[in-house]
């Protein structure tokens, strides 16, 4: 399976573009609003989906490194996520309530700019091989995870949470 790079490159973007139009155009009772369906405001929501981002960087590396061992090690570290997803679940929520408060609606733009940056990088650098390489995944963490899953799809992941996350957003403007 050979991944359209294209459409991943234009899919960032589109994810940045938006990213940014939802931050200009909120104000500050916009972004302290509470969200559809989450305990978040539209800030900490916007914070954890560069956070999904982020992460995918993350599982990029750990992919790579457990797709170079036996699948029966993947297997189990995924066993071992799966059982921690209570602690995992506290951090995933707490994680964007604090960081809010450090970065702000300006950082995290940038932020989000930097991690985009570095998808693009790191997607023109994989080889269709490397592409095709995966690992098992802790499928209780998040609703986009499967049982195994390529690099291909890691990088397709972020996209996937953003566009879901972004339906439970209530800023004004027509853009959620």
């Amino acid at each position: 399976m050979t991944m359209d790079r294209q459409a991943a490159y234009a899919d960032y973007e589109r994810e940045r573009q938006t990213f940014h139009d939802l931050l200009d155009n909120a104000t500050k009772a916009d972004l302290a609003r509470p969200t559809r369906g989450t305990k978040w405001t539209n800030e900490q929501l916007l914070w954890h989906m560069l956070f999904g981002y982020m992460i995918a960087r993350v599982l990029l590396v750990v992919a790579r490194v457990f797709s170079r061992l036996p699948r029966s090690a993947g297997k189990a570290f995924a066993s071992a996520l799966n059982a921690a997803t209570g602690p995992f679940d506290w951090v995933n929520y707490v994680g964007p309530c604090g960081a809010v408060k450090v970065f702000g609606p300006r950082r995290t733009a940038a932020a989000f700019d930097l991690v985009i940056d570095s998808l693009h990088r790191q997607l023109a650098a994989e080889s269709d091989a490397a592409l095709a390489r995966g690992m098992h995944f802790p499928v209780r963490w998040d609703p986009f995870f499967q049982d195994v899953m390529t690099l291909a799809d890691i990088y397709r992941y972020p996209t996937q949470h953003f566009d879901f996350h972004r339906r439970q957003l209530t800023l004004d403007g027509g853009l959620s």
